[in-house]
């Protein structure tokens, strides 16, 4: 059996996608291999997305598309046309606040409980969290850490995000 030969894709092929990013919807032109991580920081200059270990191994890069919490430097931006994504940059015009500048519940509760030291990490954990929170699945403490398993803090402030987690579920409980 004989294989065809794909022709190789020449090096400035485009490719058009449309995304909603933190609200606002935009026509791009993206190489087939591009990122979803790169597109955002290099292209669109949203740096609040850290690239960590570029495996997916850290959950530093985390955004949530339509909700829902993705490694973006494992995604390609050409799978996700037409999504809705929200970086760090975007999660304080969602929920309850939409257009206003008012940081999102859990920023205040990172803050409240001091749950980053660097920084590095904390967009990715931001994301995740709401991502955790949006999905339901986790209730008690030990669900939240196994939840958020994925998302490395080489500082260590875990029982402190988790604290802020807990805090922001109980006060969505009430």
């Amino acid at each position: 059996m004989l294989l065809e030969k794909t022709p190789p894709v020449p090096a400035d092929a485009r490719i058009c996608i449309t995304l909603t990013i933190n609200g606002q919807r935009r026509e791009l032109q993206v190489t087939p291999w591009t990122t979803l991580l790169d597109l955002l920081r290099e292209k669109l200059d949203l740096t609040g997305t850290k690239k960590g270990c570029d495996h997916g191994q850290c959950g530093a890069c985390t955004v949530l598309v339509n909700g829902t919490r993705v490694n973006s430097c494992l995604t390609l931006a050409v799978m996700k046309d037409g999504a809705e994504i929200t970086t760090v940059e975007g999660l304080a015009g969602l929920g309850d606040r939409k257009g206003s500048n008012a940081l999102h519940p859990i920023q205040e509760a990172f803050i409240e409980h001091d749950a980053f030291q660097c920084g590095y990490c904390t967009p990715g954990q931001l994301c995740s969290s709401v991502g955790l929170m949006n999905e339901g699945h986790a209730h008690t403490r030990d669900e939240i850490r196994e939840a958020m398993s994925g998302n490395i803090c080489r500082c260590g402030a875990y029982t402190n995000i988790v604290d802020a987690i807990e805090d922001v579920m109980q006060g969505a409980a009430r």
